[in-house]
C-alpha cells in the first residue's frame, strides 16, 4: 500500500522543479500571516466589543465600529486575495519558482504592513507600502510569460 503513494508522490515530485520548495514555503508564510491576521480580528472583537456572527460593526450600534470593521477589513481583503496569489505561485512556481518566490515573499510582507496599516483605523495608512501589493501581483500573473 505505501509503496504505491511512495511510487505515486515520486512520480508527481520529478515534475517539479527542485527549487520548488521555496514556492511551498512562501505560501506557508502567508498561511501564517493569515491565521495571525485572524486572531488580531479576534481580538478586536473583544476590544470593540462585536460579537459573533456579526461580521462588520454598525456605527448606529457601536461608537468604535470604524476602529472594528478596518481591521475586519484587512483580513477580508486578505483572504479574497488569497486564492488568486496562491494559483500564480503553484503555477509561476512551476517554470520560475525562485522569482515566485522572492516575488511571493515581497508579496506577504506588503500585505503585512497592508494590515497594520488598516488596522489603525484610518483606511488610508493601508497604503503606506501596502499600495506596492498589486505591482507584486501582477508580476505573479505576468511570470508565465517569460522564456
Amino acid at each position: 500500500m505505501f509503496s504505491s503513494i511512495d511510487s505515486t508522490v515520486a512520480a508527481a515530485t520529478q515534475f517539479l522543479p527542485t527549487e520548488y520548495g521555496y514556492v511551498a514555503l512562501v505560501l506557508v508564510f502567508y498561511c501564517f500571516l493569515n491565521f495571525w491576521m485572524g486572531f488580531q480580528v479576534g481580538a478586536a472583537r473583544k476590544k470593540y466589543k462585536v460579537p459573533y456572527p456579526t461580521l462588520y460593526a454598525v456605527e448606529s450600534e457601536n461608537k468604535e465600529a470604524k476602529l472594528f470593521n478596518c481591521v475586519q477589513r484587512g483580513h477580508q481583503n486578505s483572504l479574497e486575495l488569497m486564492p488568486v496569489f496562491f494559483m500564480l505561485m503553484i503555477v509561476g512556481g512551476l517554470k520560475h519558482p525562485c522569482v515566485c518566490a522572492v516575488l511571493g515573499s515581497l508579496f506577504t510582507v506588503t500585505r503585512f504592513f497592508y494590515f497594520k496599516g488598516y488596522a489603525t483605523g484610518d483606511p488610508q495608512k493601508r497604503l503606506a507600502i501596502g499600495f506596492v501589493t498589486f505591482p507584486f501581483l501582477f508580476r505573479l500573473f505576468s511570470i508565465r510569460n517569460l522564456g
